[in-house]
């Protein structure tokens, strides 16, 4: 048994209680935030300890990991925190906003045997699984371009509702936030990057970062690739979307929140075969949709039988290098080159 404590209790917190009250062998035993009223609906609904102060948090022994749902500039500092407490760590997307408190948080996990984990609940879907796959069977034959795509709307009540939102000291931009789900798909099924070139523009909201980013990106594999983020749609989302084209096979996955099979045809597979998979894959879509259940339910084994988790801190570092080299190209108006993969 994981007996499991969550630090920051907004949004996003719900899903990761639900999460746990699902999975078999995990457990919610206490909840910290700076504003104690927030933690009230967790004491009615999964009797939790509440704690206001983070020592006492961290203090209290039944604790086996923390799952950090705190704004993302606070990552670093909650995380080491906790590491140095002697707890496993499980981080809400973004891992963290500065690379290099990144980096310190791996190696002193590293060094003091415990788990770390970050939540990219998008790879635990079932037609992403499939995909990813695809590629590792080689059905795409030679990939030659692949594409990301975020059109989303983020209203100006969305930026109201929290003031650390659209900052770059707590928040951190587009990228690190709404797109990053899609970045890390991208460099996990057909990367690493090996070159980037971007634009983004604020087109919209008031807000201190980007809400329109657009990247060109050349693959270490010689394979093309296109990166597109907004949050400016009107009326509300539209699509979230990953293309993969090869010289033996197509696959599109689409809809509102990359959950439906839009094209899958592959050299290796006959008509019936293929309509088959994208009836099947198609059906579990709502069923597969609850992403951070099974984010906690690979976290909770690693730490069960000592192994890395899907996302580990070090695998969630990719996409951050990949992150900061786009902001790098907007700033310079250059071609930026990836060196850390």
């Amino acid at each position: 048994m994981v007996n499991y404590g969550i630090v920051g209790c907004g949004h996003i917190s719900n899903k990761h209680a639900l999460g746990i009250q699902e999975i078999e062998d995990a457990r919610l035993v206490a909840v910290c935030d700076n504003d104690i009223t927030r933690t009230d609906p967790f004491i009615e609904k999964y009797e939790v300890i509440p704690y206001e102060r983070y020592s006492d948090f961290l203090a209290d022994a039944r604790i086996d990991a923390v799952i950090i749902c705190t704004p993302s500039g606070l990552h670093g500092s909650i995380g080491k925190q906790a590491v140095l407490a002697g707890k496993h760590v499980l981080v809400e997307k973004p891992f963290v906003l500065d690379i290099a408190e990144g980096e310190e948080l791996v190696d002193l996990c590293r060094v003091k045997g415990l788990k770390l984990g970050v939540v990219h609940p998008n790879r635990f879907k079932s037609v992403v699984k499939v995909l990813n796959n695809a590629i590792d069977e080689g059905w795409f034959g030679k990939v030659t371009h692949a594409s990301a795509v975020l059109r989303w709307n983020r209203s100006n009540r969305y930026f109201q509702d929290a003031s650390w939102r659209g900052t770059r000291e707590l928040d951190g931009g587009i990228l690190f936030n709404q797109a990053i789900h899609n970045i890390d798909l991208f460099n996990w099924l057909v990367g690493p990057v090996k070159e980037i070139f971007a634009y983004g523009a604020k087109r919209l909201h008031e807000i201190e970062y980007e809400d329109v980013c657009v990247s060109v990106l050349k693959l270490s594999s010689g394979a093309l690739g296109v990166l597109e983020a907004a949050i400016t749609l009107y009326p509300e989302n539209l699509e979230e979307s990953l293309a993969i084209f090869g010289t033996q096979g197509t696959a599109v996955l689409g809809g509102k929140s990359l959950s439906r099979v839009l094209e899958w045809k592959f050299s290796c597979l006959s008509e019936e075969q293929r309509k088959e998979q994208i009836e099947t894959l198609n059906s579990q879509a709502e069923l597969s949709a609850f992403g951070h259940r099974e984010v906690i339910r690979d976290f909770t084994e690693a730490i069960s039988v000592n192994q890395e988790p899907l996302v580990s801190g070090k695998e969630a570092l990719n996409t951050l290098y990949l992150i900061k080299a786009v902001y790098q190209s907007i700033e310079s108006k250059q071609p930026i080159k990836i060196t850390n993969f």
